[in-house]
Parts: structure tokens; sequence; C-alpha cells
């Protein structure tokens, strides 16, 4: 296999729960406990970049290798290229992206898209799906579905409820697939991608993996070995996940 790194993302500057990775749950900061997952996977390097000195210096404290990247980067994938080309990785290497809001991530999930990449080899991205359980899902704006080919290579990702099915529920039951925010991605490939200008696809679905696709790059979707478990993006969310945490 390809040499494998993961990146955990980290801003300081959440809209919704600010200061949000160095909130502590469970005795740690959330930052450790992903941080952790991605220890538990065992892949390879680790890097946590951020925009922050106080994200920094909690996780240096902690143990961990963290790369200060700029504060104006408009995606977590403009980050994770920097870090690339900080670290002048090989254009084959394999970087999962692991979020600092997802400490519930089962390290499964991790080792998978990092394999499927590994394994096609026309994917620039491998990333993860679970199936569409029910109508409100499949009509819920914030559930991203995505629809594919039948060796798994990503046909569209839409907010909208995909595919769309004439007669009865049948797409829900069978087709539709919930796409999950966990990637892999070729290292080439994220430096690429921050030379692509934003596509009227992206703008209009406010999905940047779109732009991905209008740019000729193909996406392999798997359906998850685990789902993953509650991220965190309000107080109720970090208080629910603490109590898994706790349990755990």
């Amino acid at each position: 296999m390809s040499d494998i790194k993961i990146v955990i993302p980290a801003r300081y500057a959440s809209s919704r729960l600010y200061g949000k990775p160095l909130r502590m749950m469970a005795g740690k900061p959330m930052i450790q406990h992903s941080y952790e997952r991605a220890v538990e996977a065992d892949l390879g390097e680790i890097i946590i970049a951020t925009d922050d000195q106080r994200i920094f210096d909690v996780c240096r404290s902690f143990g961990a290798n963290v790369c200060m990247t700029a504060d104006t980067h408009e995606t977590g994938s403009d980050r994770l290229a920097e870090v690339v080309e900080r670290y002048a990785w090989h254009d084959d290497t394999i970087v999962v992206n692991l979020q600092g809001d997802e400490p519930l991530t089962p390290v499964s999930c991790l080792k998978q898209v990092a394999h499927n990449l590994a394994t096609f080899d026309d994917a620039s991205i491998a990333t993860l799906a679970t199936a569409v359980e029910n109508m409100a899902e499949y009509s819920n704006p914030n559930a991203v579905k995505v629809v594919c080919d039948k060796v798994g290579y990503a046909l569209y990702f839409s907010r909208s409820a995909l595919p769309y099915q004439r007669n009865g529920d049948k797409a829900v039951k069978h087709f539709a697939l919930r796409h999950l925010g966990i990637y892999a991605y070729r290292a080439k490939f994220l430096t690429d991608f921050t030379k692509m200008d934003v596509c009227p696809l992206e703008q209009l679905e406010k999905l940047e993996q779109l732009r991905a696709m209008w740019n000729g790059k193909r996406i392999h979707v798997a359906v998850a070995d685990d789902v993953p478990g509650h991220g965190v993006d309000t107080e109720e969310d970090l208080l629910l996940v603490e109590k898994i945490l706790k349990e755990k």
C-alpha cells in the first residue's frame, strides 16, 4: 500500500460552537479524542493542522505533531493541501482526513477509505456512505445523498432526494445512500484541487466534491463497515458525545 498519513484539521473559530476543538469532554479536549482515534488506526504519521496558537499548544502538550497553517483557508481541503506542500509528500501519498469534531469516528472507517483509495487506481478520492433509513432522511437537505455506478464510482452528490423514485419508496429501500464526510485523498489531487475554480454545481449544492467531479476526477464510494457516531456542532451535540465517551 502507498504511504499513508492522517491529517486532522482543527479550527478555533467555529461559528456554532466557538473554541470547539478545545472543549473538554470526558476529561480531555475534544481534539485529543479525535487524535486518539487516529493513533488507534495505526496507519502512519498523524498531523493536526490548525490556524490557532491555542490549539497548537494544547495538541503539542499531549504529544501530537502539529502544523500551523494559514487562517485564510476556505475549506478543509485547502488546509490539507498546505500540509501536503509543507511536508513535500510524494504525489501518491494517501492522505486520510479525520475531522477534529468527530471523536466517535470508527477506526475501521479510517482504514477502509485508505485501503479503498489504494485499491482503486483511477480514484483521486475515496469516501464512505451508509444506507438511507427513511423518507425523512431521504428528503433532508442536510443529509447529502450520493449515487454510484456498478463498481462504486460516484455519479453525483446532492442535497436533494437522490435517486428520485417515481413510484413509491423503492429508492430509499434499495438505492439511496447518505454520504459520510470521511475522505482519503491522493496528495497530488489536493495540490491540484486548490488550483481548480469553484464550479456551478458546487455553487448550487454547496458541496465541494462536485468541483472534483466537474474537473474529471473520480471518487470511489463504499458502504461503511461501521457507521460513525455523532459529530459535534452544537452544545447539545457536545453533551451527547461526552456521555457516549464516558460510557465507553
